[in-house]
């Protein structure tokens, strides 16, 4: 098993593609704590996976926009399984309009969630991890943030920032034994392209050579790469799982 003993840290571990990663990451012998801010998902979740691997998951709630509630959910983890190993920022939320349309509060709600969200995770949690000195800190970016979209101001801004952090943290904590790369997914099968329409989604579908959106379990197994001892010599790269999107 690739991460056998190893604990793991999931934001947005509840639903879509953190709770694909926290399955698989049991299924591999992790330790998990689902972290997310759905209590009713999250804790249904755990409940499953502990059903099966025995007490190796465990629920926080919280909210990745708070600084205040991020370092709740470091210490219980600390407390519960002292430093983890994984760290995955893959919480993350939508708000879409044109720019000429988007609200302050459209633009300020997906800021604070996907990008200070990372920050505050990182940064309360990375301080435990040089003292220990190693890590695999995983950041969750998008095609999005790579190319830009219609509509997605605050997205695309956020996940591009995410890519900019993911570099720089690569480069900080890197000589202290912390391997930071990030993820960024094409359109996958998830709620937040549930509510795409048809038409807009065969259009996408139209430019993915591989003819199908991708699975949470796609996504979930670049995760796994990247948190296995096989990634030992990645560090600051930005994996893209698209099916070949052609932009």
């Amino acid at each position: 098993m690739r991460l056998q003993g190893k604990v793991a840290l999931i934001t947005g571990g509840g639903n879509g593609i953190g709770r694909e990663t926290a399955a698989l990451f049991i299924k591999e012998g992790a330790k998990v704590c689902v972290a997310d801010y759905d209590e009713t998902a999250g804790q249904a979740a755990v409940d499953e996976l502990n059903a099966t691997a025995g007490d190796r998951a465990i629920f926080v709630k919280v909210d990745v926009s708070s600084a205040e509630s991020v370092e709740r959910m470091i210490a219980v983890v600390l407390e519960h399984w002292g430093t983890p190993d994984i760290l995955i920022n893959n919480a993350g939320i939508t708000q879409d309009s044109m720019l000429t349309k988007m609200s302050i509060e459209q633009w300020q709600r997906v800021i604070d969630v996907n990008l200070n969200g990372v920050f505050y995770c990182t940064r309360y949690l990375a301080p435990h991890m040089v003292q220990r000195g190693k890590g695999k800190i995983i950041n969750t970016s998008s095609i999005v943030g790579v190319h830009g979209n219609i509509g997605q101001t605050n997205y695309a801004a956020t996940k591009a920032g995410v890519i900019g952090m993911t570099k720089t943290w690569a480069k900080e904590l890197g000589h202290k034994g912390i391997h930071v790369n990030a993820v960024a997914p094409g359109y996958i099968e998830t709620s937040m392209v549930a509510n795409v329409p048809e038409k807009v989604l065969q259009q996408m579908l139209d430019k993915v050579p591989l003819h199908r959106l991708g699975r949470p379990s796609d996504i979930a197994q670049a995760y796994l790469y990247l948190a296995s001892d096989e990634s030992d010599y990645v560090n600051g790269t930005v994996l893209e799982v698209n099916g070949g999107l052609v932009i």
